[in-house]
């Protein structure tokens, strides 16, 4: 009887599918421009990412687990050089060059983080609910980040934070005392000058408190999601909070036609590359607003208005379903591999691919604010590349030894 293949061909598959959807678009947007080499450049990370991927799928399970202090140590070492030797590319200097290849040390470090914050949640000894253990939970991440910010880099700051709060409630943690302490932050960011706001916070305050015991949790959702909302828009928390190119992009997104050849452009653009795209699309190498570069380096944070010009619809919705295909195969991970590592790792790859995703095809659309996120496996960027094939590479050994996860 021939044997079962332990690969899994869910996770493998639609890996596969949107590189090859990246390099495409790469070598699309690229097409005819000096900037051809980036797509060979593409392809040479791709092939370092499948060793990478063969590498870690053969390996001792055992091994990623017992390192992962080792691999974050590592990460924020990596992280500090950056800062005193690395490249200034647009005003951030996040890059180490390497001959022709420029490396991201950001993009490894946030795997590193997750598997740190996995593996001290998952400690026998570690008590979610005692503050010294949740200070430390917070404060692995928070490190990274606020190092990440220095370089400055706001989108990968905020995609570094964004697996946090679901590994913390994966690990034990009550959502709804965090519903509740999330209100004194809000109030906080407020900037303690709109009186009217303050006393609406006080009194969802009071409510949360006095709910304690039913635990309305899709009631408090609202409640928190609403004083987010409020402090996203006072005006006293974005002027103090915010830097002036920062404000000018949530302008932008209110109206990008307040701007349109200058802050507003490219967002115009890409509405206008999407919209145009219909159903079939224009066909490879014929999309208007690519190959006339309407959008400048489109092959980065905007690639996905090249698929959806190109390939229309039906190339966009291919895209879109291979990430929902992995994000389900990863989030039925979750609970086939009763193991705590395992399951915190993969929520933190989940909420960070999640995030990635949704902020990315957002902004393409106008959802959301431009913040500059890659749409992994397809924009173009070596680091971002390896980085997530290194997360698919190690959820591929997850379910290759789900028998053997009993630490």
């Amino acid at each position: 009887m021939e044997k079962k293949s332990n690969i899994d061909y869910w996770l493998l598959l639609p890996m596969a599918g949107l590189i090859l959807f990246g390099l495409l678009a790469i070598f699309s947007a690229t097409n005819g421009a000096d900037q051809t080499v980036l797509f060979y450049r593409q392809l040479v990370w791709g092939l370092i990412g499948v060793a990478a991927v063969i590498f870690i799928i053969f390996n001792d399970v055992r091994f990623i687990r017992d390192n992962s202090y080792i691999f974050y140590v590592l990460g924020i070492l990596l992280l500090l050089a950056v800062l005193v030797f690395g490249k200034k590319v647009a005003g951030q200097t996040s890059w180490f060059k390497i001959g022709f290849f420029s490396f991201q040390p950001s993009e490894i470090a946030k795997m590193a983080t997750i598997l740190a914050l996995a593996r001290f949640l998952s400690d026998d000894e570690t008590d979610i609910h005692s503050i010294p253990h949740l200070l430390i939970a917070l404060g692995i991440p928070f490190v990274p980040a606020m190092l990440i910010m220095l370089q400055p880099d706001m989108g990968t700051t905020l995609t570094c934070l964004s697996f946090v709060i679901p590994m913390i409630i994966m690990a034990g943690f009550d959502i709804y005392v965090l519903m509740v302490l999330s209100f004194p932050l809000l109030l906080f960011l407020s900037g303690f000058f709109n009186i009217y706001y303050i006393v609406g916070l006080a009194v969802l305050e009071f409510a949360a408190l006095i709910t304690w015991k039913q635990k309305f949790r899709i009631h408090q959702l609202f409640i928190v999601g609403s004083g987010i909302l409020g402090s996203m828009f006072t005006s006293t928390f974005a002027s103090n909070i915010l830097k002036p190119h920062q404000m000018k992009r949530i302008q932008i997104f209110l109206d990008p036609m307040s701007d349109p050849q200058g802050a507003g452009y490219n967002t115009l653009q890409a509405k206008i590359a999407i919209s145009s795209g219909g159903l079939l699309g224009k066909g490879f190498l014929h999309g208007t607003q690519t190959q006339l570069r309407f959008i400048p380096a489109q092959w980065t944070d905007f690639i996905f208005c090249v698929i959806a010009e190109e390939f229309g619809f039906i190339g966009a919705g291919l895209v879109v379903s291979c990430y929902l295909i992995l994000i389900l195969r990863l989030i039925g991970a979750i609970f086939a591999i009763k193991n705590k590592f395992v399951e915190l790792t993969l929520a933190g790859f989940v909420s960070l691919l999640l995030t990635h995703v949704v902020i990315n095809i957002g902004m393409t659309l106008g959802l959301i604010p431009v913040i500059g996120v890659p749409l992994p496996f397809v924009s173009y960027g070596g680091s971002s590349l390896v980085g997530n094939m290194i997360m698919v590479g190690l959820a591929l050994n997850f379910f290759r030894n789900k028998r053997l996860l009993g630490y």
